[in-house]
């Protein structure tokens, strides 16, 4: 595990955009993965900018989301399809073939979870994942108490995410909302991991992944056993972060 710390939030934005355009020159038919939310919108605006001005071959690359929201349109703004799509998909020309994602809706979710991995799986696994940190740990959708076994599946929505969801769709309370997610086992075989965090409001908690105990209590503390795992982070979000630690972690 090692860790980098940006000195302001549109440094980090710039270093996690040069993560996904470096990962795609290194290996031009890639898999990565991406996340949603406000941690990574505008590093996909900066990679979209970067590769209008700088155009390079993207039509072997595949993406994909590490989850997607379960029984609601696709078209809703805050799914996870939509948001890639239109953040960094389209725009830098990723082949709709090589957009890989579950529906949101199914009758059959154990089998659209089973036909996400072996579509990834058939383009040679997941090479990197940008992975976004919950302020309660998880990872994906993977809520605390997730077993680090667990492979893709659908998992129960934070409830104040929930909340937010529902006034946003008017979603009767009668539709059970929830998300497909790779599971941790699943995210834990990606041959890289960048966990990226901003923000003083997930101080807290990033120090508790990273320094804590593994735990599943924490969902996220599970990277520290990760083979090749970079914690990249602006200088917010580390300031929680014991000194001694960071001496022998800090890239």
């Amino acid at each position: 595990m090692k860790i980098t710390i940006t000195k302001d939030e549109h440094t980090f934005d710039v270093a996690a955009a040069w993560r996904i355009i470096t990962q795609m020159l290194e290996k031009p038919n890639a898999v990565i993965g991406l996340s949603t939310g406000q941690t990574t919108m505008n590093m996909h605006a900066i990679v979209s900018e970067i590769h209008a001005k700088y155009p390079f071959d993207v039509s072997r690359i595949t993406l994909f989301n590490v989850d997607e929201l379960t029984n609601l349109p696709r078209e809703y703004s805050g799914s996870c399809y939509t948001m890639i799509k239109t953040q960094i998909a389209d725009p830098i020309g990723i082949p709709e073939e090589n957009f890989i994602m579950p529906p949101t809706m199914s009758d059959d979710f154990e089998r659209e979870a089973a036909l996400f991995e072996q579509r990834l799986s058939e383009r040679g696994g997941a090479d990197l994942q940008m992975l976004g940190l919950g302020s309660n740990g998880h990872i994906g959708i993977n809520q605390p108490g997730t077993p680090f076994e667990s492979e893709t599946w659908v998992s129960p929505m934070d409830p104040d995410f929930e909340a937010k969801v529902r006034r946003e769709t008017h979603v009767p309370d009668t539709t059970v909302l929830g998300g497909l997610t790779r599971g941790i086992k699943n995210i834990m075989h990606t041959r890289k991991v960048i966990l990226i965090v901003k923000g003083k409001h997930k101080a807290d908690i990033l120090a508790k992944a990273i320094q804590g105990p593994v735990s599943l209590d924490i969902p996220a503390s599970v990277v520290q056993l990760h083979p090749n795992c970079e914690i990249l982070m602006d200088a917010d979000a580390a300031s929680k972060l014991d000194r001694a630690f960071l001496s022998k972690h800090q890239n």
